[in-house]
């Protein structure tokens, strides 16, 4: 646990300097950023706390979701390979809310959209988890799904001819541009909830690890253990998707990560996967915004660029870390 100590110190200082970063100039930079009071109707006061405050906190937050729904992906099918993308959770949820805002019913970043979202992102899991009967079917009929998901997701954005349109169609790509307080207030209570019941169950997902048979003698469900988790998964993947879309490459990347760093007990390592996925999105989503200013960068493939090297680093130097 020893280790914990700098990813949680480095979240303020990359936050900090994310809050200094962007397209337009802050005079009195630091005097804003440490005192959140001063002047409140100045320009510089609302470019820091209206418009990226509400940025670096939702990439924190969303960064965090994502790392713990890889964790419980990967920890729940006892597969490493196992994500919200490859699972089809994230295409499902991507569907879910897509459909809602078309059809009028919700908009992106409320509380309905999450619920559109979930509810495409526990279908999606549990239609991909009923089909395979072995770890590597469960691979392939997950990558099946997901593309069958994300072909219908695309199709219909290129068939649409409302004016929002290219919003619905840049927000499936994630980013972080349309996030705002209101979707902190959305967001923020239900990624929490879910992190915090993600980490009680962390231990019973230990159990899975000696295979169906053995948990079922010591007194457990084994498939109830999995349908847990894939519900705290699907909200996880909901809230993220439902507000900024579908960020690619982080949930595969961050248990990896955090597994070579604290070990593979699942109660440590939510938390370690919910940081390093902070630390990743925060990164990715301050250069992608200040890298080629007024452009901004998409974001996946920042995430992907900065978390793929450190992975392939980490499994290069510890070998085999899966259990």
């Amino acid at each position: 646990m020893k280790k914990i100590a700098p990813l949680i110190l480095l979240l303020p200082i990359i936050s900090i300097v994310a809050l200094s970063l962007g397209a337009t100039e802050v005079s009195e930079l630091f005097r804003y950023i440490f005192n959140p009071f001063l002047n409140p109707e100045s320009a510089s006061h609302q470019i820091i706390w209206q418009i990226r405050a509400p940025r670096v906190g939702a990439a924190v937050l969303i960064g965090a979701a994502l790392g713990v729904a890889g964790c419980l992906a990967q920890s729940s099918t006892n597969n490493p390979l196992a994500d919200p993308a490859i699972l089809g959770t994230s295409a499902g949820a991507s569907l879910g809310v897509l459909l809602g805002v078309l059809t009028n019913l919700v908009s992106i970043g409320s509380a309905g959209a999450v619920v559109c979202a979930a509810i495409g992102a526990m279908a999606a899991t549990l239609l991909t988890f009923s089909l395979a009967r072995s770890a590597l079917q469960l691979i392939t009929i997950g990558i099946g799904v997901s593309a069958i998901l994300s072909a219908i997701v695309g199709l219909t954005l290129s068939a649409v001819s409302r004016p929002d349109a290219r919003s619905i169609s840049f927000w499936s790509f994630g980013s972080l541009s349309l996030v705002s307080s209101k979707t902190l207030y959305v967001v923020a209570p239900v990624l929490v909830i879910a992190a915090v019941i993600a980490w009680k169950i962390a231990p019973t997902l230990d159990l899975l690890s000696l295979g169906d048979a053995s948990v079922r003698h010591i007194g457990h469900n084994a498939q109830r253990i999995r349908l847990s988790a894939f519900a705290i998964l699907a909200v996880l993947v909901a809230v993220t998707v439902s507000s900024v879309g579908s960020i690619a490459f982080l949930a595969l990347a961050a248990p990896h990560i955090a597994r070579y760093l604290c070990g593979p007990r699942n109660r440590v390592l939510v938390i370690y996967s919910g940081l390093i996925g902070a630390l990743i999105l925060l990164i990715a989503d301050t250069a992608a915004r200040s890298a080629i200013p007024p452009f901004e960068l998409p974001i996946g493939l920042l995430t992907s660029l900065i978390g793929a090297p450190i992975l392939i680093l980490t499994l290069k130097k510890s070998g085999d870390i899966w259990r």
